[in-house]
């Protein structure tokens, strides 16, 4: 039997094959620029015998529906997957679970309803995530389907950590509150870092640094979430692609008076315009490493401006914890940039955190990587992350797989 993993963005569909229960990767694609002109899909199948097998179509995917059909047909022409009678059950990742899910749970009429209560929490990606649910649904009816959401693994944070110092009115009538993203991540690499440590995370205090076009930072004590960057939407917290991270808000009053900007201007501005590509009019890491190694002073302030924001939350989680055992770097940028994990951990080794500059410059190098030195009291870890193999184990564990 295997699990489908889908992950339904507004204009792409995201997918993964697993076989169950061991969770090897049987296949993974993309269906993108749903709604377009001219779509793309493709999909690798990971074949023991005969290794990868790649199959792409160019070809208008008009809606959502029409891309899961797209999807089902490469799964059985790459001969991963005959027919819906050999799936055990669907996830689905769901960004925003509010405070009504703290755990994944299997999907009916109810569920449908409650995560399109929380769509104003989320309208860029919740409706999206949502129709790839009906669609799937729709689909194949008889199959169970379990939602997992970015959000849950952070309900554990203390009233003091997620509440705002906003009039106490506006969480309990449009329920204003942090929530924190990336969660499916952030327990995942927490987990792996356990696990590659020989100890229970139960007793481990760790800070997960989730590096990517979007970032986010958490502090988890014996397992559990107690604090986040990203709050009551992902644009809060560290340095992003576009995002602006952490900002005085009263910046937005200013533009508004003297610019005539409109809310969505100023929207826009923050989520979309901000951000590294804000500071020199790139998001993406690897240039910017790049121009700024090359003297481009704008890159070389936005990578210090994100590395400086970076050791800021660290600094910041440290005091939260009392005590760190173990700093984990994931995502894009945190497992492939030597350049940011440096600039992040110098001048830390007050506090104990000491980074191995020849063990940190590594690369190539797959699986969990130890980068701290030898002398460290907090150990340094670059963790791969896989949050689609978490929501393949978690939609396991709802269904009773395995």
């Amino acid at each position: 039997m295997k699990i489908l993993v889908i992950n339904s963005g507004s204009s792409s569909l995201k997918f993964q094959l697993f076989a169950v229960p061991d969770l090897s990767v049987i296949a993974s694609g993309l269906v993108e620029e749903i709604g377009e002109k001219q779509g793309a899909a493709q999909i690798t199948a990971f074949v023991s015998d005969h290794g990868e097998n790649t199959l792409k179509r160019n070809e208008q995917v008009s809606d959502h529906r029409q891309a899961i059909e797209l999807m089902s047909q490469l799964l059985r022409e790459s001969g991963v997957l005959a027919g819906s009678s050999q799936l055990a059950a669907i996830g689905h990742r769901v960004v925003h679970g509010g405070e009504e899910f703290y755990e994944p749970v299997r999907i009916d009429k109810a569920v449908i309803d409650a995560i399109e209560r929380l769509v104003p929490l989320a309208p860029l990606h919740n409706p999206a995530n949502l129709t790839g649910i009906r669609v799937a649904m729709e689909h194949v009816p008889d199959i169970p389907q379990v939602a997992v959401f970015d959000t849950a693994f952070h309900q554990t944070m203390p009233e003091h950590s997620y509440m705002y110092a906003l009039p106490h009115e506006l969480y309990d009538t449009m329920y204003v509150r942090r929530y924190g993203f990336h969660g499916t991540s952030h327990g995942y690499v927490a987990a792996r870092a356990a696990e590659h440590l020989g100890r229970h995370i139960e007793e481990l205090k760790i800070i997960t640094l989730h590096l990517g076009n979007g970032a986010s930072a958490a502090a988890i004590s014996g397992g559990r979430s107690v604090d986040t960057s990203m709050g009551f939407t992902p644009l809060e917290g560290l340095i992003m692609g576009t995002r602006s991270g952490d900002f005085d808000p009263a910046i937005l009053f200013y533009l508004g008076r003297e610019r005539g900007m409109d809310m969505d201007a100023l929207d826009r501005m923050v989520n979309k315009d901000s951000g590294l590509k804000g500071i020199c009019g790139e998001n993406d890491m690897r240039t910017i490493t790049e121009a700024a190694a090359r003297g481009d002073k704008l890159a070389g302030l936005a990578l210090d401006m994100f590395c400086y924001r970076i050791k800021k939350y660290i600094g910041a989680y440290m005091a939260v914890l009392g005590t760190v055992d173990c700093i984990v770097f994931t995502g894009g940028i945190g497992e492939n940039s030597a350049v940011v994990r440096e600039k992040a951990c110098e001048g830390l080794a007050g506090l104990g955190v000491c980074l191995d500059a020849a063990k940190n410059s590594r690369s190539g190098k797959k699986g969990i990587m130890e980068i701290h030195a030898d002398g460290s009291t907090t150990r340094i870890l670059v963790v791969p992350t896989d949050e689609e193999l978490e929501i393949a184990r978690q939609t396991m564990a709802v269904c009773g797989l395995g």
